[in-house]
């Protein structure tokens, strides 16, 4: 690896403990008819967010061209590219490596979806992203998620394992993909994979607590650490979420000792 590559990928893992605890607002394309508060109040969000001190943010170019300033250099940037959905009603391609280096950020994420008949182009498309990056020392992220046959995400160990290894394939320098729910299988998929692995923060969960606990298992198995979108900035208040996700993450803690940490309410007993 290169010095400027390196240079930012240990800007995204900077945390002593070596783990990455970022946020996301990206997900736009993903909602078809309107937005969750979260995202639509978007300039607040990002304020909450930067208070709470994360590892990185990962957003767009338009958000992070009218909207990123006040934090500018402060938290690491981590530029979205691809506008898709798993049933390919959207697959297309918003931002090139040049933009990431031309918006200051430190690493280039680019999305992918395998199984089945598109697989391919869009592998292809994340390694003519990994080819546009190598001259700017960019690192590129792929977040990559595995369909069933319905086309629907799928959460089981093999197809992520497979997600995983295409991605390493194509080149990404850090790996993204959803947790399987299961710590065993998923510590074998992180220690398979040569490069950093990071869990995506999963489907908005019924309370920040059961959010939590599902972090606690991802770093059991081994994982560098997560990107959290609505789980974060889909429950109030938005800072305290976050300082909790990042207790589970870097300080190695519990769901509730999380909570405690972060000065929110236990949750009730069963």
């Amino acid at each position: 690896m290169n010095i400027g590559r390196l240079i930012r990928m240990n800007r995204l893992f900077a945390h002593p403990s070596g783990h990455l605890c970022s946020v996301a607002v990206d997900h736009f394309i993903g909602y078809g008819h309107g937005l969750p508060d979260g995202l639509r109040r978007i300039r607040q969000t990002l304020s909450e967010v930067a208070a709470a001190q994360p590892d990185a943010v990962t957003m767009h170019k338009g958000i992070a061209a009218a909207a990123w300033a006040p934090y500018a250099g402060r938290i690491p940037l981590i530029l979205q590219s691809t506008l898709a959905r798993p049933d390919d009603s959207a697959r297309q391609q918003a931002a090139v490596p040049e933009d990431a280096v031309r918006l200051g950020a430190d690493a280039f994420a680019v999305a992918a979806f395998v199984r089945g008949a598109t697989e391919a182009a869009y592998l292809a498309t994340v390694a003519e992203c990994v080819r546009q990056a190598a001259p700017f020392e960019m690192p590129v992220i792929c977040h990559i998620y595995p369909r069933d046959q319905a086309g629907k995400i799928s959460f089981a160990a093999e197809d992520i394992a497979w997600a995983v290894r295409c991605a390493v394939e194509v080149g990404a320098d850090v790996v993204k993909t959803p947790f399987c729910g299961d710590v065993q299988a998923h510590a074998q998929i992180v220690a398979e994979c040569p490069v950093p692995l990071v869990a995506a923060g999963g489907p908005q969960a019924d309370s920040l607590p059961a959010a939590l606990r599902m972090m606690v298992q991802v770093m059991r198995s081994g994982a560098r650490g997560a990107t959290i979108g609505r789980n974060i900035w889909g429950f109030q208040p938005i800072g305290a979420a976050l300082r909790a996700f990042k207790t589970v993450i870097h300080d190695g803690k519990g769901a509730e000792e999380a909570l405690r940490l972060a000065g929110l309410p236990p949750p009730p007993k069963q």
